[in-house]
């Protein structure tokens, strides 16, 4: 039966551009700018009011002086004219995407050069300066188990695209949910992160957001990049980049090491501490080879395959034993072919298909006790194909609909040697098949005012039929001040591992009878353009989920309620030509609503992050300072004896300076030198920073 549904899902992924291009006639005269992501970015360096542009879908950049010109195609713009003016350090963008999205939620956006000068290794190093976003299991000594959480939603309740193309896998078990710091940085052009409305357009699990990466492509003349680092505990990380375009051709290819041990002392109680007195089995690798390649075939037509192979071999450390010896191998591959065109005689209505194979195999092993021997693997392969079509009706209508196709298989493999366990050694295979029709709506209802509406109905063979719509507005009072709200229904349905595959490392029984987390988000906000120098953007943001899913006595349930309430904030201040700062403000409270835990915020989730920081670059000079507040949060495990569940880690401050100085015209060093206080805080539930800590690079380009 399994082979059936894939012949299926290959016929009608086929069949499905042809039925769109076959009525042409629904593409409109009036002309929008074609969604078209391998175009460069549009630069206002003069920040107009806000009733002249679409607000709240600003460049929400983190230190967004530009270190270099944005590459462009050489075809429409010369080498001499991409160089910024000094006047351009801080501007709103309008992204490949923008007229496209939801107005009515702001679309935060990092560009490579941002990504850059922070010195981030990983995606999540690039995410935990983000608005929303409270990430524990990031930089040395990073534990898997402790989260990525985005307005109080854990990493399977938000959507991760690449290129649009979704590669969250939904596993829960054997640490097989998306690994943040296994994604490199050097093939990532940008980072996008939307909300609201935009759950319609890709995924109703996306409670908490929609985080798309955007990869690098290549412009003009071939040119080769390479950076290699080293640093405390033993980092090293090399990276290769070469691209460029020829005629009707653009590519790019790339290829990322990253290795540390992880190995530094920690204090009595912290997980996984030796009998030395140092942090054990925390050791980190990685290799990542990513490649594209454009072709433009005519002026309507142009075909864009991208593929991106992960390898990635780390120990685990874990607050509820004393110390873990467990591993994990990870190793992905995703590759995505999309066929972009322009419909009718305009640019009025573009249709973009694309199809896509996303696997992961996730395998944990290691020791029971001193005599017996577990693994536990998930093996998950997807296909995905999606029909996405842009339509402006009239020029106060614009329409975006489509077809998201997606056949999963799951393949769990069990193994225990010990007697008590052995029972449950198994193999695992099974399927699922998700059909889902969307459409976002937008009426400019005038100039100011602008509605969004959106729905997205799913058809699903191991959950049935589910529809969920949304909502949201936009209205400019003044040419300095808009405000704006969204609400989104939606659901997450439980992984096929926790419906089926029981977990020998943890000892969880799978549950078939889970039923579906439902729930709703909303957020209201302001964005204030308070000058010509600073922008201001507020956030109120909730969710109610039910029916979330946990582990009660060792097998998986639904545990009940969860209510979440916060505040983002985000401003940006130019201070003058050469300088920029950032600030980013992030407040959650998720309260449990029922349970014997009621009352108490959900465990793991600080409720406080705050991240800020200052810039300067001039002649290719660059110094960069970070400050990080995290309130601590709930430990929510414990293992000591005086220890409750309702006892918080200690609040922390961390610093961080990143530097760059030329050496020649191509040549530079980099210098990263992270947590200058040197204190050797509690990230989260007893894993521990190392304290000071040092990285030093050579970048080149030619």
């Amino acid at each position: 039966m399994k082979e059936n549904v894939k012949k299926d899902f290959l016929l009608l992924t086929a069949a499905l551009p042809g039925l769109l291009i076959a009525f042409p006639g629904f593409a409109a005269e009036s002309e929008i700018k074609q969604r078209n992501t391998d175009k460069s970015t549009e630069v206002i360096s003069d920040i107009p009011s806000l009733s002249e542009i679409e607000l709240p879908a600003i460049n929400a950049e983190l230190l967004t002086q530009q270190s270099a010109p944005n590459e462009v195609n050489p075809e429409t713009q010369s080498e001499t004219e991409q160089t910024p003016s000094d006047d351009a350090d801080i501007h709103i963008e309008a992204i490949g995407e923008k007229d496209n999205l939801p107005q009515s939620t702001p679309t935060y956006v990092i560009d490579k050069e941002e990504i850059q000068k922070q010195g981030a290794t990983s995606l999540a190093d690039i995410l935990k300066r983000m608005p929303g976003f409270a990430i524990n299991d990031v930089g040395h000594g990073a534990d898997t188990h402790t989260g990525t959480y985005y307005r109080g939603a854990s990493i399977n309740q938000s959507v991760f695209l690449i290129n649009g193309r979704p590669i969250n896998n939904n596993v829960n078990t054997y640490h097989g949910g998306t690994d943040l710091n296994s994604i490199p940085v050097e093939a990532i052009e940008r980072v996008e992160l939307y909300s609201g409305t935009a759950s319609a357009l890709y995924g109703s699990s996306a409670f908490g957001g929609v985080v798309n990466i955007i990869t690098k492509e290549g412009y003009g003349k071939p040119k080769l990049s390479a950076s290699a680092e080293f640093g405390s505990l033993s980092l090293n990380n090399q990276q290769v980049s070469y691209g460029g375009s020829s005629d009707n051709v653009k590519y790019n290819f790339s290829f990322e090491r990253f290795f540390t041990d992880n190995r530094y002392r920690v204090p009595v109680g912290a997980a996984n501490r030796d009998s030395q007195g140092f942090l054990s089995n925390a050791d980190t690798a990685t290799s990542t080879y990513f490649g594209s390649i454009g072709l433009d075939l005519d002026q309507k037509n142009s075909l864009n395959l991208d593929v991106t192979k992960l390898s990635s071999r780390r120990g685990l450390i874990y607050f509820g034993f004393p110390l873990q010896r467990d591993r994990l191998d990870h190793d992905g591959l995703n590759v995505g072919l999309s066929w972009k065109t322009r419909l009718g005689n305009g640019e009025s209505s573009n249709l973009t298909t694309s199809i896509g194979y996303n696997q992961d195999y996730f395998s944990t092993y290691g020791p029971t006790g001193a005599s017996f021997y577990r693994r536990g693997s998930l093996d998950t392969q997807q296909l995905t194909a999606r029909v996405d079509h842009e339509w402006k009706v009239t020029s106060n209508n614009k329409l975006r609909w489509g077809l998201d196709l997606k056949n999963t298989d799951l393949t769990g493999d069990v193994l225990s040697t010990n007697p008590s366990s052995i029972a449950k050694n198994e193999t695992e295979d099974r399927n699922l098949f998700n059909t889902a029709l969307f459409a976002v709506n937008t009426w400019n209802i005038n100039e100011n005012f602008l509605i969004d509406l959106g729905l997205r109905q799913t058809f699903e063979s191991q959950f049935g039929n589910y529809l969920n719509p949304s909502v949201g507005l936009r209205y400019a009072i003044t040419p300095i001040v808009a405000v704006r709200g969204s609400w989104a229904g939606g659901q997450r349905n439980p992984g096929l591992d926790q419906l089926y595959v029981y977990d020998t490392v943890h000892g969880w029984e799978p549950n078939p009878d889970l039923r579906p987390e439902t729930g709703s988000t909303w957020s209201a906000g302001v964005d204030v353009n308070f000058s010509e120098n600073l922008i201001g953007q507020f956030t109120y943001f909730g969710s109610s989920i039910g029916d979330r899913l946990g582990v009660i006595d060792g097998k998986w349930a639904n545990i009940g309620l969860v209510d979440t309430n916060g505040l983002e904030a985000a401003l940006q201040l130019r201070i003058a030509a050469g300088w920029s700062t950032f600030l980013n403000y992030t407040y959650t409270d998720s309260q449990i609503k029922t349970g014997s835990e009621r009352g108490l915020q959900l465990g793991l989730i600080p409720y406080s992050v705050l991240q800020s920081g200052v810039g300067y670059e001039n002649a290719g000079w660059q110094a960069n300072l970070y400050v990080t507040y995290n309130s601590g949060a709930r430990r929510a495990f414990f293992t000591n004896p005086d220890d409750k569940t309702t006892d918080f880690a200690p609040s922390f401050v961390n610093l961080d300076l990143s530097g760059r100085i030329p050496l020649t015209r191509n040549l530079g060093l980099t210098v990263y030198l992270e947590n200058l206080l040197g204190e050797q805080y509690e990230r989260v539930n007893r894993i521990y920073s190392p304290g000071f800590t040092f990285r030093l690079g050579l970048s080149a380009n030619f």
